[in-house]
Protein backbone atom coordinates (compact mmCIF):
# COMPACT_ATOMS: atom_id res chain seq x y z
CA UNK A 1 0.00 0.00 0.00
CA UNK A 2 2.95 2.41 0.68
CA UNK A 3 4.24 2.06 -2.73
CA UNK A 4 1.03 2.55 -4.53
CA UNK A 5 -0.15 5.67 -2.37
CA UNK A 6 3.44 7.28 -3.21
CA UNK A 7 2.78 6.54 -6.71
CA UNK A 8 -0.68 8.25 -6.51
CA UNK A 9 0.64 11.18 -4.37
CA UNK A 10 3.34 11.67 -7.08
CA UNK A 11 0.79 11.39 -9.66
CA UNK A 12 -0.97 13.87 -8.10
CA UNK A 13 1.78 16.62 -7.76
CA UNK A 14 2.99 16.15 -11.13
CA UNK A 15 -0.39 16.58 -12.45
CA UNK A 16 -0.99 19.73 -10.21
CA UNK A 17 2.54 21.67 -11.00
CA UNK A 18 1.73 21.29 -14.42
CA UNK A 19 -1.89 22.48 -14.94
CA UNK A 20 -2.18 24.15 -11.74
CA UNK A 21 -5.19 24.75 -9.16
CA UNK A 22 -8.57 23.66 -10.79
CA UNK A 23 -10.70 25.91 -8.77
CA UNK A 24 -13.64 23.54 -9.17
CA UNK A 25 -16.66 22.58 -9.01
CA UNK A 26 -17.56 26.27 -10.16
CA UNK A 27 -20.66 27.61 -8.73
CA UNK A 28 -21.44 30.24 -6.11
CA UNK A 29 -23.21 28.00 -3.87
CA UNK A 30 -23.96 24.58 -2.82
CA UNK A 31 -27.32 24.55 -4.36
CA UNK A 32 -25.73 25.54 -7.27
CA UNK A 33 -23.04 22.92 -7.43
CA UNK A 34 -26.01 20.38 -6.74
CA UNK A 35 -27.69 21.69 -9.93
CA UNK A 36 -24.67 21.37 -11.90
CA UNK A 37 -24.24 17.76 -11.06
CA UNK A 38 -27.36 16.77 -12.26
CA UNK A 39 -27.95 18.57 -15.11
CA UNK A 40 -23.84 17.47 -16.07
CA UNK A 41 -24.59 13.64 -16.85
CA UNK A 42 -24.09 13.27 -20.69
CA UNK A 43 -23.40 16.55 -21.69
CA UNK A 44 -20.43 19.25 -21.44
CA UNK A 45 -20.13 21.76 -19.13
CA UNK A 46 -20.45 24.93 -21.02
CA UNK A 47 -24.15 23.59 -21.47
CA UNK A 48 -24.67 22.92 -18.18
CA UNK A 49 -23.46 27.04 -17.42
CA UNK A 50 -26.15 27.62 -20.28
CA UNK A 51 -29.15 25.74 -18.49
CA UNK A 52 -28.14 27.26 -14.86
CA UNK A 53 -28.03 30.84 -16.64
CA UNK A 54 -31.25 30.47 -17.86
CA UNK A 55 -32.85 29.40 -14.14
CA UNK A 56 -30.87 32.38 -13.07
CA UNK A 57 -31.91 34.96 -15.05
CA UNK A 58 -35.68 33.57 -15.01
CA UNK A 59 -35.73 34.39 -11.73
CA UNK A 60 -36.31 30.88 -10.43
CA UNK A 61 -33.32 29.38 -9.07
CA UNK A 62 -33.79 28.53 -5.52
CA UNK A 63 -35.55 24.70 -4.33
CA UNK A 64 -38.35 26.16 -3.26
CA UNK A 65 -39.14 27.83 -7.29
CA UNK A 66 -37.51 24.91 -8.75
CA UNK A 67 -39.93 22.46 -6.47
CA UNK A 68 -42.93 23.83 -7.57
CA UNK A 69 -42.85 24.95 -10.92
CA UNK A 70 -44.26 23.27 -13.52
CA UNK A 71 -41.65 20.65 -15.26
CA UNK A 72 -42.59 21.77 -18.75
CA UNK A 73 -40.95 25.28 -17.57
CA UNK A 74 -37.87 23.88 -16.24
CA UNK A 75 -37.44 21.47 -19.40
CA UNK A 76 -37.87 24.43 -21.67
CA UNK A 77 -35.04 26.66 -19.51
CA UNK A 78 -32.99 23.65 -19.35
CA UNK A 79 -32.87 22.52 -23.00
CA UNK A 80 -29.08 23.40 -23.72
CA UNK A 81 -28.10 20.60 -20.91
CA UNK A 82 -29.39 17.99 -23.45
CA UNK A 83 -32.12 15.25 -22.32
CA UNK A 84 -34.02 17.76 -20.23
CA UNK A 85 -36.96 16.31 -19.84
CA UNK A 86 -34.77 13.46 -18.19
CA UNK A 87 -32.72 15.94 -16.24
CA UNK A 88 -36.03 17.66 -14.95
CA UNK A 89 -37.57 14.62 -13.26
CA UNK A 90 -34.12 13.74 -11.60
CA UNK A 91 -33.90 17.51 -10.61
CA UNK A 92 -37.65 17.08 -9.28
CA UNK A 93 -36.55 13.86 -7.71
CA UNK A 94 -33.86 14.90 -5.51
CA UNK A 95 -36.01 18.46 -4.48
CA UNK A 96 -38.99 16.00 -3.90
CA UNK A 97 -35.89 13.95 -1.00
CA UNK A 98 -35.25 17.54 -0.19
CA UNK A 99 -37.98 19.17 1.14
CA UNK A 100 -39.76 15.41 2.30
CA UNK A 101 -35.90 15.34 4.73
CA UNK A 102 -34.41 18.43 4.89
CA UNK A 103 -37.75 21.10 4.39
CA UNK A 104 -35.87 21.96 1.42
CA UNK A 105 -33.16 23.46 3.27
CA UNK A 106 -29.92 23.08 1.79
CA UNK A 107 -27.67 23.73 4.59
CA UNK A 108 -29.51 20.98 6.68
CA UNK A 109 -28.44 18.40 3.86
CA UNK A 110 -25.20 19.71 4.03
CA UNK A 111 -24.62 19.47 8.10
CA UNK A 112 -26.06 15.62 7.56
CA UNK A 113 -23.53 14.67 4.99
CA UNK A 114 -21.49 11.47 5.06
CA UNK A 115 -22.27 7.42 4.63
CA UNK A 116 -25.98 7.79 5.41
CA UNK A 117 -26.79 10.80 3.43
CA UNK A 118 -24.57 8.63 0.27
CA UNK A 119 -27.06 5.69 0.88
CA UNK A 120 -30.22 7.74 0.80
CA UNK A 121 -28.82 9.42 -2.55
CA UNK A 122 -28.09 6.57 -4.27
CA UNK A 123 -31.91 5.66 -3.46
CA UNK A 124 -33.09 9.07 -5.62
CA UNK A 125 -34.19 7.66 -9.30
CA UNK A 126 -31.42 9.13 -11.65
CA UNK A 127 -28.86 9.97 -9.53
CA UNK A 128 -25.46 7.28 -9.39
CA UNK A 129 -22.51 6.77 -8.00
CA UNK A 130 -20.56 9.68 -10.04
CA UNK A 131 -23.51 12.44 -9.56
CA UNK A 132 -24.03 11.41 -5.91
CA UNK A 133 -20.35 11.46 -4.90
CA UNK A 134 -19.76 15.01 -6.69
CA UNK A 135 -22.55 16.50 -4.38
CA UNK A 136 -21.00 15.00 -1.56
CA UNK A 137 -17.44 15.77 -2.28
CA UNK A 138 -18.19 19.50 -3.87
CA UNK A 139 -21.64 20.83 -1.80
CA UNK A 140 -21.01 18.89 1.21
CA UNK A 141 -17.19 19.09 1.45
CA UNK A 142 -17.25 15.26 2.28
CA UNK A 143 -14.84 13.05 1.71
CA UNK A 144 -15.32 10.95 -0.78
CA UNK A 145 -13.42 10.35 -4.15
CA UNK A 146 -15.39 11.36 -7.41
CA UNK A 147 -14.52 8.65 -10.49
CA UNK A 148 -15.40 9.08 -14.04
CA UNK A 149 -14.59 8.18 -17.31
CA UNK A 150 -11.37 9.78 -17.68
CA UNK A 151 -10.48 8.34 -14.08
CA UNK A 152 -10.83 4.92 -15.45
CA UNK A 153 -9.07 5.61 -19.14
CA UNK A 154 -6.27 7.45 -17.31
CA UNK A 155 -5.29 5.15 -14.79
CA UNK A 156 -6.03 1.68 -16.37
CA UNK A 157 -3.67 2.75 -19.29
CA UNK A 158 -1.05 3.31 -16.76
CA UNK A 159 -1.74 -0.29 -14.88
CA UNK A 160 -3.41 0.98 -12.05
CA UNK A 161 -6.29 -0.59 -12.33
CA UNK A 162 -8.03 -2.79 -14.70
CA UNK A 163 -10.16 -1.35 -17.04
CA UNK A 164 -12.81 -3.50 -16.29
CA UNK A 165 -13.33 -2.54 -12.33
CA UNK A 166 -16.32 -1.17 -10.86
CA UNK A 167 -16.73 2.35 -9.74
CA UNK A 168 -16.62 0.90 -5.99
CA UNK A 169 -13.55 -0.69 -6.80
CA UNK A 170 -11.83 2.49 -8.69
CA UNK A 171 -12.93 4.81 -5.92
CA UNK A 172 -11.59 2.00 -2.98
CA UNK A 173 -8.41 2.31 -4.92
CA UNK A 174 -8.08 5.48 -4.01
CA UNK A 175 -9.27 6.27 -0.76
CA UNK A 176 -7.33 3.55 0.50
CA UNK A 177 -3.95 4.79 -0.86
CA UNK A 178 -4.15 8.80 -0.39
CA UNK A 179 -4.99 11.23 2.36
CA UNK A 180 -8.66 11.25 3.19
CA UNK A 181 -8.93 15.42 2.69
CA UNK A 182 -11.79 16.62 0.42
CA UNK A 183 -9.88 19.02 -0.99
CA UNK A 184 -7.06 16.83 -1.90
CA UNK A 185 -9.75 14.50 -3.80
CA UNK A 186 -11.03 17.57 -5.50
CA UNK A 187 -8.28 18.96 -6.88
CA UNK A 188 -7.24 15.72 -7.94
CA UNK A 189 -10.54 14.57 -9.55
CA UNK A 190 -10.42 18.05 -10.89
CA UNK A 191 -7.09 17.32 -12.35
CA UNK A 192 -8.09 13.93 -13.99
CA UNK A 193 -10.66 15.49 -15.93
CA UNK A 194 -8.33 18.76 -17.36
CA UNK A 195 -5.87 15.85 -18.44
CA UNK A 196 -8.37 13.44 -19.84
CA UNK A 197 -10.05 16.11 -22.01
CA UNK A 198 -6.79 17.63 -23.35
CA UNK A 199 -4.22 14.77 -23.71
CA UNK A 200 -5.31 11.40 -22.57
CA UNK A 201 -7.92 11.06 -25.59
CA UNK A 202 -10.04 7.99 -25.97
CA UNK A 203 -8.45 6.75 -29.10
CA UNK A 204 -5.53 9.19 -30.24
CA UNK A 205 -3.80 9.67 -26.71
CA UNK A 206 -1.44 12.74 -26.53
CA UNK A 207 1.23 10.90 -24.60
CA UNK A 208 4.32 12.21 -25.64
CA UNK A 209 2.77 15.62 -24.05
CA UNK A 210 1.58 14.08 -20.89
CA UNK A 211 3.55 15.49 -17.48
CA UNK A 212 2.99 11.61 -16.05
CA UNK A 213 5.08 9.76 -18.53
CA UNK A 214 7.62 12.92 -18.94
CA UNK A 215 8.24 12.50 -14.74
CA UNK A 216 8.14 8.49 -14.93
CA UNK A 217 10.64 8.54 -17.97
CA UNK A 218 12.68 11.06 -16.21
CA UNK A 219 12.50 8.92 -12.51
CA UNK A 220 13.52 5.61 -14.72
CA UNK A 221 16.74 7.21 -16.17
CA UNK A 222 17.12 8.58 -12.90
Amino acid sequence: MGERCNDLLIFYQVLHRYFGPQHWWPGDTPFEVIVGAILTQNTAWSNVEKAIGNLKRAGIFTPQKLYTLPDERISELIRPSGYYNIKTRRLKNFLKFLFEKYDGKIERLIKDGGPSLREELLKIKGLGPETVDSILLYACNYPVFVVDAYTRRIFSRHGYISPNASYEEIQRFFMENIPEDPEIYNEYHALIVRVGKELCNKKNPLCNQCPVEFDLHKQDKD
